[in-house]
Order: structure tokens, then C-alpha cells, then sequence
């Protein structure tokens, strides 16, 4: 199947599933802003987003993506590295037009992989997992790093005291801003060599999209890093 047997099919595979994490990541980021504005209105929404079949089949559906998006980065990391050979240890300057952000998108990569499971460990392990299994409590005294010490169990539809619990450890607060500044340059670059990928690259949209991808991602990680540095103040 060309979408896996090609450089071209793999290609338009990440720029699908990425374009599929960036809807994700926009309403993610919608819903967390909810929580500066109502605890209740928050706490509705996560309560929407339980254990329901509808929410544990988008939950899989973004696993699946995410997954598959993973995948393809490295095997087309690995692909590229296997072309150039041996070429590739040859030092040479950096035409001024390749940005730095395309040219460490794995490294890039990583860091959001690895805070991301950091972030699934507090969340969602501490609140649709709990429900899953069938509890109606979850003991935030082990969402990491001494974040949640002290306050004892909280109901697993409470989010809005999950983000306080969380948010109030400085150490936390600081690695997930660096998940923010990683995840920005990640999107940057993404989104528009996504759109290019896809066929939408004429002299004229070329460079809007790049602009659109600058303002857009800027927009994502600065909702997300509001909400985090708001709940640590309140903390204080």
C-alpha cells in the first residue's frame, strides 16, 4: 500500500494524524481554559468525557492516532538517515531557509512524547482510567513528584481540584512549560509542512501557512501554559 510502501504516502500518514492531533490539542486546550472561568463548568465536562462509551472510543481513536504518528516520525527519521549514508557526518553550514525547529523535530519529538505520558500519569491515570476500573475516588497523593501531597482522595470527576492539586508544585508547573515551548516549536513547523504535504504549497499560501501556523500554535501552547502558571498563583 503506498501510504506505507512510499516516502510521499508516509508522509501524507503524519501530516493526517498530525492535523488530527491539532484538533485535539485546540479543544484540550479550550476545555482547560473552562477551569479558569467555572470549577463547575470544568468538572461538567470532565464528567462528559468519563467512562462513556463515546469517550473511551474517542480515547482509543487518539491513541491509535497518536501512535500512528509516532511510528511514522521515526521510521521516516530512520528512512532519511539510511539514504544519506554516510553523508550525513559530513559537517556543512545550514542553508539559512531550513528552519531549527525542522531540523530537530525528533528531538522535539521526544521531549513531547515523554512529557505527555508525564501528563497522561497525572490526569488521566488519576481520573477516566480510575472509572474504568470502577472507582469513584482517586488518590492524588501519588500524581507525582509530591505534587498532590496532603490532600488526600478526590472524586475521580473533580478535575478542577486535580489541576489546583497539580499545578501547585513548582517543579511541575516548570516541566510542563517546557512541554509548551517544545510542543510550540513542534507545531510550527508541523502544521505547515503539513498543509505543504498535502498539496496546499502555491507561492501564494506557502508562506501564509506559515504565518497561520506561527499565530495558531502560539495560541494552543499559550491557552495551556496560562492555565498552568494561573493555578500555581492561586496556589500561592
Amino acid at each position: 500500500m503506498w501510504l506505507s510502501s512510499s516516502t510521499i504516502g508516509r508522509k501524507v500518514v503524519m501530516s493526517i494524524t498530525g492535523l488530527f492531533l491539532i484538533l485535539f490539542l485546540t479543544f484540550h486546550m479550550c476545555m482547560n481554559v473552562v477551569a479558569l472561568i467555572s470549577a463547575e463548568a470544568y468538572n461538567a465536562v470532565c464528567g462528559f468525557l468519563g467512562a462513556n462509551w463515546y469517550a473511551l472510543v474517542g480515547t482509543l481513536v487518539l491513541a491509535a492516532g497518536f501512535f500512528i504518528h509516532i511510528i511514522y516520525a521515526f521510521w521516516l527519521t530512520m528512512m532519511n538517515r539510511k539514504a544519506r549514508g554516510s553523508e550525513r557526518y559530513k559537517v556543512v553550514d545550514k542553508p539559512k531557509s531550513v528552519e531549527w525547529a525542522s531540523q530537530n523535530m525528533l528531538v522535539l519529538g521526544i521531549i513531547v512524547i515523554g512529557i505527555a505520558l508525564f501528563h497522561l500519569y497525572h490526569f488521566w491515570a488519576n481520573m477516566q482510567l480510575q472509572e474504568i476500573m470502577g472507582n469513584e475516588v482517586t488518590d492524588v497523593a501519588a500524581c507525582a513528584v509530591g505534587a498532590c501531597e496532603g490532600i488526600g482522595n478526590l472524586s475521580v470527576h473533580d478535575g478542577y481540584s486535580l489541576i489546583a492539586a497539580t499545578f501547585s508544585n513548582p517543579v511541575v508547573v516548570v516541566l510542563y512549560l517546557v512541554w509548551f515551548v517544545a510542543l510550540w516549536f513542534h507545531l510550527t513547523h508541523g502544521f505547515w509542512s503539513a498543509m505543504h504535504t498535502l498539496g496546499w504549497n502555491n507561492d501564494i499560501w506557502f508562506n501564509r501557512w506559515k504565518v497561520i501556523a506561527n499565530v495558531y500554535s502560539t495560541i494552543i501552547c499559550l491557552g495551556f501554559a496560562v492555565v498552568a502558571i494561573a493555578f500555581y498563583f492561586k496556589s500561592l
